[in-house]
């Protein structure tokens, strides 16, 4: 892949109102150019600033990890094209996903599986009525993906030498729980620094509090975007 570090960073906007995305966003100006936008700031403006923001250039990940009946799921992925973003999840579900890969067929948009939350540890899965372990039903899932032919895979950056060995170099494989070292780990269980990440087979990085919440986003970005360097 030629992307550059600029082109692979993500960053979260994991933020409870537009005012303080705008705010995130301006601060960060040119620094970075593709931008996530999830449950919390959907749910309070965000889908009209994701509509604003790709009208304005950004790449746009919307994170909405859809799963529905298949019509449900292929009319949602209709409308979502409508709104210029670039990347979507759902999760990986094989008749979600394949209902979404007939909808967008033909379009620019590239569907993201998501796998197993990075919040979950095999524990998580037991409880939730899973038998498989979170690296096992990851690569199960990778592999389902490719053949319903998603765009790109959802996964911990643990996961990501495996499923790239699955899903060969023409998928993206988005890992976030990304950390720099030294960073919190907040409620994340599976978590690995941008370099290693990058070393590990993936193709994109989702940051967010690290930036978000950083007295200085920009820089705090430019020094992710920097290790990110050394490990393309």
């Amino acid at each position: 892949m030629t992307a550059t570090a600029r082109d692979r960073l993500i960053v979260g906007l994991d933020l409870p109102t537009v005012d303080a995305a705008e705010t995130i966003v301006s601060a960060l100006g040119d620094t970075v150019g593709v931008y996530k936008i999830g449950y919390q700031l959907a749910f309070a403006g965000g889908l009209e600033l994701a509509r604003d923001m790709a009208a304005d250039g950004k790449t746009i990940f919307l994170d909405m990890k859809l799963l529905d009946i298949d019509n449900t799921v292929a009319k949602g992925v209709e409308s979502i094209m409508r709104m210029g973003v670039s990347m979507l999840t759902l999760h990986a579900y094989p008749k979600a996903m394949a209902a979404a890969v007939e909808a967008a067929r033909g379009s620019g948009l590239c569907l993201l599986a998501v796998t197993v939350l990075t919040s979950m540890d095999e524990t998580d899965l037991a409880e939730a009525g899973y038998e498989y372990d979170p690296h096992t039903l990851v690569l199960r899932r990778a592999e389902q993906a490719r053949h319903a032919g998603m765009g790109g895979i959802v996964c911990s950056a643990e996961e990501a030498g495996a499923v790239r060995a699955i899903v060969g170099p023409g998928m993206a494989v988005v890992t976030p729980g990304i950390r720099p070292a030294g960073a919190e780990r907040g409620d994340q269980k599976r978590v690995m620094t941008p370099a290693a990440a990058l070393a590990a087979g993936a193709s994109h990085l989702v940051v967010a509090r690290p930036i978000v919440q950083a007295p200085d986003p920009a820089d705090a970005a430019r020094a992710i975007l920097a290790e990110m360097a050394t490990a393309l």
